[in-house]
């Protein structure tokens, strides 16, 4: 990818434009990371780029960007360019194509307004971005009222970017985004999500949740995790305090590279507890609060648009945390069923987690169910075959669809599960006997 960035950027300097690299992928490399992605700047305009390229898209042809592909990679060549007029907090109404102080100038960070010339291996710097990389500081190029009133997501950017980096903020960036945590109500529920789906990934991702209170931005976002807050636990179990504390300890176990639902799973496992919270005589009580744990988890997901296999992953990871304690004990045939739930290894990690998150901590229950998990599984056929259907059930006991027809394939599965039935017949024979127990 690289190098096919670089021949870009050549080609277009042979043609007599101003090419250079900008943004991200130069901060990368100033910080000794490799870059993701190449992105590219020029005074050629659009109409240009696509005459000199064989392959593009205009994605944003108005904003003056095109893709090129590019040996099996894409690129985003952007014309120079400064804006005015933001109207919805988000787009600019007026753009002017222009030379890169301008575009540079444009931008939300310092730390992001670099470009470098890959072929003089040259570094531009009209905003002293290279000084703030040096000192870590995450700070708005200009106003930064101005900057946050021309996009409003810049307010989560500036989070993600100081605990990604491990920077800390300017005092002009964290006042003004103190001022303007509200606004951050007015973005689309895809931006922020996006935005939160990249601080939990982070390793730093309990340092920005903080922030992300500190701000008075969490109670916007993440109503439920703040609620959190003060939300005390039976200190027997709990000695690591809140129900916030506990999360974020939780959060803090986990490593870079899990599946996202993992993160929401743990962030909102214990959402239920503040509206559960109850005393007895001799303890706290928080019954209830996995099931309403699940649902709190659903509604934010659906209000932040999230796919629907993802959302009731995230909702059996929260209703079913506590489950796992009573499988031990369970029958041989309940045991199954349990291991063969598509997600059972991901709620087992969950509780892993949220183990770690507690203080005293015993992960032996994680261990204990690992072993016997793959014990059982590795001694039961690759798959069950199913062997009869709803209208088997129906035809033999001459009843209608409904409740009596799912309990009786229930029967059936576990007698499979038990190995008292193998073949399509035999299954067939078990209902037979089952409708003359019931006659």
């Amino acid at each position: 990818m690289k190098v096919s960035s670089i021949q870009i950027v050549s080609n277009l300097q042979a043609k007599g434009f101003n090419a250079l690299w900008a943004g991200g992928c130069v901060r990368d490399i100033l910080l000794g990371k490799v870059p993701k992605d190449f992105d590219i700047v020029t005074d050629a305009t659009p109409d240009q780029v696509e005459a000199m390229f064989d392959k593009t898209v205009a994605v944003g042809k108005a904003f003056g960007v095109i893709v090129v592909h590019q040996d099996g990679h894409e690129f985003e060549i952007a014309t120079f360019r400064k804006e005015s007029d933001y109207l919805d907090g988000r787009r600019p109404s007026n753009v002017e194509f222009t030379d890169d102080y301008d575009d540079a100038h444009r931008r939300d960070f310092t730390i992001n307004g670099l470009f470098f010339d890959p072929l003089k291996d040259q570094i531009i710097d009209h905003i002293s971005g290279q000084k703030d990389l040096d000192l870590g500081l995450v700070r708005f190029i200009g106003d930064p009222q101005q900057r946050i009133l021309e996009d409003h997501l810049r307010i989560l950017r500036a989070v993600r970017f100081k605990n990604s980096l491990d920077f800390q903020y300017h005092p002009d960036t964290y006042q003004a985004l103190k001022k303007h945590a509200s606004l951050i109500s007015k973005i689309s529920k895809e931006r922020t999500a996006s935005e939160i789906n990249k601080i939990l990934l982070c390793k730093n991702r309990v340092n920005a949740l903080n922030d992300l209170e500190d701000l008075g931005l969490l109670e916007l976002i993440l109503p439920e995790v703040q609620a959190m807050k003060g939300v005390a636990q039976p200190s027997q179990y709990h000695k690591e305090g809140s129900v916030y504390e506990h999360t974020m300890l939780a959060l803090s176990k986990m490593p870079e590279g899990l599946p996202l639902s993992y993160y929401w799973g743990i962030l909102y496992h214990d959402s239920g507890k503040p509206e559960t919270f109850g005393m007895n005589a001799d303890r706290i009580t928080l019954n209830g609060h996995a099931e309403r744990s699940g649902e709190l988890a659903v509604l934010r997901l659906k209000n932040l648009n999230y796919p629907k296999n993802f959302i009731k992953h995230v909702e059996f990871l929260c209703v079913y945390h506590m489950s796992l304690f009573q499988i031990l004990d369970m029958t041989y045939k309940n045991q199954v069923k349990w291991f063969l739930k598509p997600w059972f290894l991901d709620l087992l990690e969950i509780h892993k987690y949220d183990t770690l998150g507690t203080e005293p901590s015993d992960t032996s229950m994680y261990d204990k169910l690992k072993d016997l998990y793959h014990e059982v599984v590795s001694n039961l056929p690759e798959r069950l075959p199913k062997l009869v259907s709803g209208q088997d059930v129906m035809r033999i006991f001459e009843i209608q669809a409904g409740p009596r027809v799912a309990e009786i394939l229930e029967l059936a599965y576990d007698a499979q599960i038990e190995g008292h039935i193998k073949t399509e017949q035999e299954a067939l024979d078990f209902l037979h006997t089952l409708k003359q127990a019931d006659q």
